[in-house]
């Protein structure tokens, strides 16, 4: 299978194997692969009209923050956004870009993209390791009619730290006690079972290439590979599928001024059409650069993706920020940030 991620790279948007600076016409940047789809898509049309070219390493939510705080990038990317009190203490100012949502893939031979149903509890006890066969009772319970293999489940996870897995073990946590017990939410976890993969581009191959298996990548990953996905039951007991209807009912009621840095948490909200597992992707540039130029430059490719992006996002249905609340980042900018 040719993957997506491979086809992106040459759209425009670069993947540098160091963490060299970026030329003058390049804005640098570092971390998460959950909005790298869409962070490709805006790269190549900006740099059409513009000339101005983004060199983004999709390394992970962790290696995006550490290459901010180490200031080798001019800004740095999370899915999961950083306290008030480490914003200031780093001097960084944060902001949402775009809304996703994960999703369950697998690769079980005979059963089609939507076909299957898990519910929270039955999804983290299959990553827990307690349920390890494909027709357990608890599948067959949420599945009656489709016809489910003997088989061993193959778990395949994040090996690197990762807003993904950040998103995806704060869901875990809030609908299962065993896993909020025995693992826990953060951006790396110690996995009771299953093998590594980095960034999402890793576990979409790895699950592309082994029978039997299940993993979790952001949803435009699996819709561009073409692979499959499981539905959901979600907090209100409701079957739903991931698609931009679904992540914008789970981000509809979100109060982005209640959190510093707009770190609201999407994860199982409530609502009869909500997808469980929605997530926002951040920004973090610093308020006072080093570059304060670079910085500029870096905040009119942000200004230019809001205004003209959504569309694309869209396309690979992610949700765009609202105008509201990009009318409130871009306030916190001039106030905030002292670029040129």
């Amino acid at each position: 299978m040719k993957l997506f991620v491979n086809a992106i790279a040459a759209a425009g948007i670069a993947l540098a194997a160091s963490l060299a600076p970026a030329a003058a016409d390049q804005i640098s940047g570092a971390g998460a692969t959950f909005p790298y789809p869409i962070y490709a898509k805006w790269a190549d049309a900006y740099q059409k009209e513009t000339g101005i070219g983004l060199n983004y390493q999709s390394i992970g939510s962790g290696g995006g923050i550490k290459q901010i705080k180490a200031k080798t990038v001019t800004f740095g990317a999370s899915d999961a956004p950083l306290s008030g009190a480490e914003l200031e203490k780093i001097g960084l100012a944060q902001f949402p870009m775009v809304m996703g949502g994960i999703v369950p893939i697998i690769n079980v031979r005979g059963i089609k993209p939507g076909t299957m149903v898990l519910d929270g509890t039955t999804l983290a006890d299959i990553f827990l390791g307690k349920i390890t066969k494909w027709n357990d009772a608890a599948i067959a319970k949420l599945n009656p009619g489709l016809k489910l293999p003997n088989k061993s489940i193959a778990v395949v996870h994040r090996s690197d730290g990762s807003g993904t897995t950040f998103n995806f073990t704060y869901y875990l946590s809030d609908v299962s006690a065993a896993w909020k017990d025995e693992v826990g939410n953060a951006k790396a976890v110690q996995w009771p079972v299953g093998i590594g993969a980095k960034g999402n581009e890793g576990v979409a191959n790895n699950v592309a290439q082994t029978a039997n298996s299940i993993g979790y990548v952001e949803y435009a990953y699996a819709k561009q590979n073409h692979m499959t996905y499981t539905n959901m039951k979600n907090k209100d007991g409701h079957i739903v599928a991931p698609k931009s209807e679904a992540f914008q009912a789970a981000a509809a009621n979100a109060d982005w001024s209640s959190k510093p840095g707009y770190g609201v948490i999407l994860g199982n909200q409530p609502g009869a059409a909500s997808w469980p597992m929605t997530a926002a992707t951040w920004i973090l540039v610093y308020k006072n650069p080093v570059d304060p130029a670079a910085t500029g430059q870096a905040l009119k490719f942000f200004a230019w993706s809001y205004k003209n992006g959504g569309k694309m996002a869209e396309e690979l249905d992610y949700v765009p920020m609202p105008q509201n609340v990009v009318a409130d980042i871009e306030k916190m900018w001039a106030r905030d940030v002292h670029s040129k």
